[in-house]
């Protein structure tokens, strides 16, 4: 007995054969996928041991299918993170199709323990999850709290502007847990104080302005009757270095900004700190006058302090390992610095640059200038540059320095076209070469006093200065030159 199918079913069938049959067509060449964000941030501040679980969607713009060869995170199996792609979990999802202008859901878990080390688990974890397709690479940055912290402002902030304003009184952050600033924090119209033992830690990278512009994130800005107030003491001082404190980190720098003090400042006194691993370490703008007492500035990228036509004093300071110029003033300004170590090894710049012009072209025949008055007593101003001082004088203004029972290193600068008349200005000094015994060891950035270095005794008692940058007394009638009293 023979069966007839009606002939739309016989078509039906036909039709759903060759429809499944036929093959899909991938695209094999570059793509550019889509996401509906760039960054996954989870803003859970944890205070005990939790997860948070985010998600953003991938878009296939094209007109054929695409298959992503791989997404994985990038630490890998040290990930703090774990993913979850369209209903596919693993440390590495592979083979994942997208048909065209269509999309699938990522979904990202973060666990943490704030109360792990910050070796395990940083202030601000952040990672990248990368997405392979047809041999390109794309990725999207994860971001999440690590430790229990109070956040300025929050984790939204990367690459944005914070406010700290009150009115022009005083706000201090004294609380037992650290501060980690995020983003740009602006004090404007207030004063902010950190008293001893504050811990701040400023979590750095790139930014992207709106109008695209690319900046260094990361900045403490002290802005119109703005102030900074930093009072540490000999055994607690105030700590601002970069958010990444495991041990590989230690001595990298670059992590941040720095702080800088803008036109319009109105308070910028730093006592007993350490600034670490910057850019810039301090750079203080026109018209402000900053103070400093038993400070460190260390393992800037850049220069470690800088000062464009301000005021600035600086007694029993330490400046290494920074990657610029460790004292940098331009345009003039006065200085007085007492008893301060700047030690700039493994750079092509010099420990100390005095300028009183700025060139607004190559050949200078635009330029600002400004009067510079510089007092420097009982430093060291030395590197492993046979010339380890900078002098630039435009002629247009004043150019008034004096350097005074030091341990300079120079060399090129008193030849006849240059200063000769340096010694002149620098009297009585130590030129120091590059064997000379001076400190412990400079391979392990420890700048203290050799057993026989040529600063003991050489020194002239100061007013006022009793003791060192740690504490030591120093000698009543002979005390030693730099930083640290043997």
């Amino acid at each position: 007995m023979k069966v007839l199918l009606p002939i739309f079913t016989v078509g039906l069938f036909l039709s759903f054969f060759f429809t499944n049959c036929s093959k899909e067509t991938f695209e094999t060449g570059a793509v550019t996928l889509n996401f509906s964000q760039d960054t996954l941030r989870f803003d859970t501040v944890f205070t005990q041991v939790g997860s948070a679980t985010r998600s953003f969607k991938i878009f296939n713009p094209l007109d054929k299918s695409v298959r992503i060869s791989k997404l994985y995170m990038e630490l890998g199996v040290d990930s703090k993170f774990n993913i979850n792609v369209d209903g596919i979990p693993g440390g590495v999802v592979t083979d994942v199709e997208i048909g065209p202008k269509d999309s699938i859901y990522v979904f990202a878990e973060v666990t943490v323990d704030p109360d792990q080390p910050l070796s395990v688990s940083p202030f601000v974890l952040d990672e990248n999850l990368v997405i392979e397709t047809n041999g390109g690479r794309q990725t999207v940055v994860l971001e999440a709290w690590g430790q229990n912290a109070n956040y300025i402002p929050s984790n939204n902030n990367a690459g944005g502007v914070a406010l700290l304003s009150c009115d022009f009184g005083t706000e201090t952050w004294d609380d037992s847990k650290p501060y980690v600033i995020y983003g740009v924090l602006v004090i404007q119209d207030c004063t902010l104080k950190l008293p001893p033992g504050a811990r701040l830690y400023v979590h750095g990278g790139v930014a992207l302005s709106p109008d695209t512009v690319v900046y260094s994130d990361g900045i403490i800005y002290v802005g119109a009757n703005g102030g900074l107030l930093l009072e540490g003491t000999d055994g607690d001082p105030v700590i601002i270095q970069g958010d990444r404190l495991e041990e590989e980190f230690v001595d990298v720098p670059g992590q941040w900004a720095g702080i800088r003090y803008a036109t319009g400042s109105l308070t910028a006194k730093i006592e007993h700190a350490k600034i670490l691993n910057s850019i810039v370490g301090i750079r203080a703008d026109s018209a402000v006058d900053l103070t400093l007492n038993k400070v460190e500035i260390r393992n800037s990228a850049s220069s470690g302090l800088v000062g464009v036509t301000a005021k600035i004093k600086a007694t029993n300071c330490l400046f290494a390992d920074n990657g610029g110029y460790g004292m940098q003033f331009e345009l003039g300004g006065n200085y007085d610095i007492n008893y301060c170590t700047v030690a700039n090894y493994g750079n092509e710049k010099s420990a100390l640059r005095l300028a009183n012009l700025l060139c607004l072209n190559q050949d200078c025949s635009e330029y600002y200038d400004g009067d510079m008055y510089a007092r420097f007593n009982n430093c060291i101003l030395f590197g492993s540059q046979k010339d380890e001082i900078e002098l630039f004088d435009g002629e247009t203004a004043g150019f008034d320095y004096e350097i005074r029972n030091s341990i300079v290193r120079v060399k090129d600068l008193t030849k006849a076209n240059a200063y000769p008349d340096f010694f002149d200005h620098c009297n009585p000094c130590i030129n120091g070469v590059g064997d000379d015994k001076l400190f412990v060891d400079v391979d392990e950035q420890n700048y203290q006093l050799d057993t026989l270095s040529i600063a003991e005794q050489k020194a002239v008692p100061i007013s006022g200065v009793a003791d060192d940058l740690i504490g030591v007394m120093r000698d009543v009638n002979l005390p030693d030159v730099g930083c640290y009293e043997y």
